[in-house]
């Protein structure tokens, strides 16, 4: 039997106080030697006659940590008197820190310990808690290269991070009141409030219904009472946008039909915003006028401290940036963007370094994968080769595959502008820095124009790395699954290989060799992007019928308006053509007068999803041709009989759910003969549509009622929150 040897242990082992672990099964196994940190690995000198179990016991690793790896190696050599935890060194980088998480039981009973040395403190945290991601600037994770580094440790808090069996042994963050991070509440224009208890003045202004951007781990949110919840829309001019709530346990329950496994997310170390069902559907609209509502939990010793002191039990929780923008992260830039916006400011003085916004995920399926989740790093193996995804122009976020691993950053948002272009330029520079990347391919949307796409060109020229365009929905597919599939990519557009904007689309084949067999019927967009934002053109492109041309009127449609729009459809200029799923929902969601004009992503297909909720389904007829050699679903004949049945008296609520149902019931339908004639054992499916809970899970019904293999992946979001991963499996797995 062994009784020594050289023991590395590879993959996420930093920041998860891996070294007082081996340290405390060190003195548990009378085991002498070292440890100590090299890059993404620990490497562990060990002698001992029970070395055999202590390898057991360290190869499980932390509650943070991750395991890749375990490789003994012979070790020889008198062995030490006694066990010691060495500096870090050099070593690989193809591990990674994990994400920020929330604080731990442990420290929440800390910070309530009357007379204890963490009494009141928010920025209370161990080995098994607290930011990671967001204060990290180098590897090794060591205090000195995170933003802790600027608050020099107490004498107190040493002997806790020199002590190899205390839970805040080499935890990098440990802080208390006499020599960590500060809170102090502002007014809106950053002149201080006069407060000894920066926590409780706050929440007694939010009781009283002030507004208060509050300081977070990886930005700013925004805060206020739901009473108040009207005037900060008004503020924001997000009248209709949902809003998330933080609320305690309690209330959460009290509001929402909570599932199992919803339960077990919302309780997580993630602590996710999990979107859940009202209670009852039109509760809470100030909130929400959804049937559902985005729901976290307080997962930082700031909030438990904030919701000690506060009389209500649930708070407007909302990210302080317009959508789509970079997190607010400093207070600088609260002052300058927030003036106008809330009433009072609460800061701390701990540097965030890395942005990372709140993640959201619903029915147990990732919406956007930040805080918690990302950066999220996966085992897959795609060769030797290095390769960047710079993801989507909406929802954009990006991966780095290298050596085995594919790392994907937080959301970063809707590339359109140049200070989310700076972000996600910053984020590759960080993450790739943090592995050290050197790029031999960047994989980039097939869209020309876009200014990720320009980026990947301009960073192919710094690396001579080469490019390779992936068209949207092809990447889809790709992040669900590797192999042989038919696959479903519903979404709300994509640049498509013929110039078109597609969203609704069946491909075969195995990544990277996808063939489109199946689509929505390609209809025009009077208008282009405006028929997005107004989806009553959408409507008109698809039934271009005089009776819509009088509802329309009936609506308030100008003359000149309608004669406008008539013209484009007519003689075909100034549109777009599309056989996005997305914008079919978008024109149903007009047709039944659900919503008029989006004012925030998605919104016409949610609202047309609520109006739904609860309604019974029946069976259309579905029609289909055959077009340039693929199979064809008629979009003109659904929304023709929700036309018909709308005028003959049908309630909305019916005709809203047989909509989603006969979209969803007819894509299948192309897919399953798609796989049935070439044999193919599974459907996979991807696209923002699949959130739609109804159609997504009419597809699964009928994908397995026809015996198929149904696939989804549950570790990417299912919409464009995967692109830069799917870009890089599909980089991955094209020939050099």
């Amino acid at each position: 039997m062994r009784k020594s040897g050289t023991i590395t242990i590879r993959g996420i082992v930093q920041g998860v106080g891996f070294r007082p672990f081996v340290y405390a099964k060190a003195r548990e196994f009378g085991i002498t030697g070292t440890v100590k940190n090299l890059g993404s690995e620990v490497e562990i000198r060990a002698y001992g006659d029970r070395f055999e179990e202590f390898l057991r016991a360290v190869s499980r690793g932390t509650p943070l940590s991750r395991i890749d790896s375990v490789e003994v190696a012979d070790l020889r050599g008198e062995p030490p008197a006694d066990f010691r935890i060495l500096k870090s060194g050099a070593g690989g980088l193809s591990g990674f820190i994990p994400a920020d998480v929330a604080i731990c039981d442990e420290c929440i009973a800390d910070i309530d310990t009357p007379g204890g040395r963490y009494e009141g403190y928010w920025a209370t945290s161990c080995v098994n808690c607290g930011p990671r991601y967001s204060i990290i600037t180098a590897i090794p994770y060591d205090r000195e290269r995170t933003s802790m580094e600027e608050f020099p440790i107490c004498p107190a808090c040493r002997s806790e991070y020199d002590d190899p069996l205390h839970r805040r042994h080499h935890a990098q963050t440990i802080a208390c009141a006499a020599c960590g991070p500060t809170l102090a509440l502002l007014r809106a224009d950053g002149t201080a409030v006069a407060t000894n208890d920066p926590v409780g003045e706050a929440a007694r202004l939010l009781d009283a219904g002030a507004i208060v951007a509050i300081r977070g781990i990886g930005g700013f949110h925004i805060a206020c009472t739901e009473e108040s919840a009207d005037e900060l829309k008004r503020r924001l001019g997000r009248s209709e946008q949902p809003l998330a709530v933080m609320a305690t346990p309690g209330e959460v329950e009290r509001i929402a039909l909570v599932s199992d496994e919803e339960r077990l997310a919302l309780h997580s170390r993630e602590r996710p915003i999990v979107v859940v069902r009202k209670r009852d559907p039109g509760s809470h609209t100030a909130v929400s006028n959804l049937h559902t509502i985005g729901c976290m939990l307080p997962y930082s010793g700031l909030h438990h401290l904030l919701f000690s002191a506060l009389r209500h039990r649930l708070l407007i929780m909302t990210s302080a940036n317009m959508p789509g923008y970079p997190m607010i992260t400093d207070l600088e830039q609260a002052t300058s963007r927030l003036a106008r916006q809330v009433d009072y400011i609460l800061t701390h003085n701990r540097r965030i370094v890395n942005r990372c916004d709140d993640s959201v995920v619903r029915d147990g399926f990732v919406i956007r994968l930040s805080r918690g989740l990302a950066p999220k790093r996966a085992p897959i193996d795609l060769g030797r080769r290095c390769i960047l995804g710079v993801g989507p122009e909406l929802n954009a976020n990006v991966s780095i595959y290298s050596g085995g691993f594919c790392i994907t950053s937080p959301h970063v948002g809707n590339v359109r502008n140049p200070s989310t272009l700076a972000y996600l330029q910053e984020t590759v520079e960080k993450i790739g820095g943090l592995i050290g990347a050197r790029y031999d391919l960047i994989a980039h949307d097939l869209h020309p124009q876009f200014l990720s796409t320009r980026y990947a060109r301009r960073l192919a020229d710094e690396f001579g790395a080469g490019l390779l365009p992936v068209q949207h929905h092809r990447a889809h597919i790709a992040a669900a699954t590797r192999e042989e599939c038919v696959g479903i990519a519903v979404d709300g557009v994509g640049y498509g290989d013929d110039g078109t904007v597609w969203g609704g689309e069946v491909f075969a084949g195995q990544v990277p060799h996808l063939e489109r067999v199946a689509h929505l019927e390609v209809v025009p967009m009077p208008g282009g992007d405006l028929a997005t934002r107004f989806p009553e053109r959408m409507l008109y492109g698809i039934l271009p019928e005089d009776e819509i041309v009088q509802m329309l009127a009936s609506r308030g449609w100008t003359e000149i308006e309608l004669d406008v729009l008539v013209r484009q459809v007519e003689r075909g200029v100034n549109l777009s053509w599309t056989s996005s799923a997305g914008r079919v929902l978008d024109a149903a969601a007009a047709l039944l007068g659900v919503c008029r004009e989006r004012t925030y992503d998605g919104e016409p297909a949610m609202k047309l999803e609520s109006r739904a909720y609860g309604g019974r389904p029946t069976a259309w007829e579905i029609g289909y041709r055959s077009s340039g050699g693929c199979e064809v679903l008629s979009t003109r004949s659904l929304l023709a009989e929700a036309h018909r049945r709308l005028r003959a008296g049908e309630a909305v609520q019916e005709i809203a759910a047989s909509v989603q149902y006969n979209l969803a019931r007819g894509i299948a339908a192309m897919a399953i003969r798609a796989a049935e004639e070439r044999g193919i054992p599974r459907v996979a499916l991807s696209g923002g549509v699949a959130y739609n809970h109804a159609i997504r899970e009419t597809i699964r019904s009928e994908v397995a009622g026809a015996g198929l293999a149904f696939v989804v992946n549950r570790e990417y979001p299912l919409g464009d929150g995967c692109i830069s991963y799917g870009q890089v499996v599909y980089g991955g797995s094209a020939e050099d």
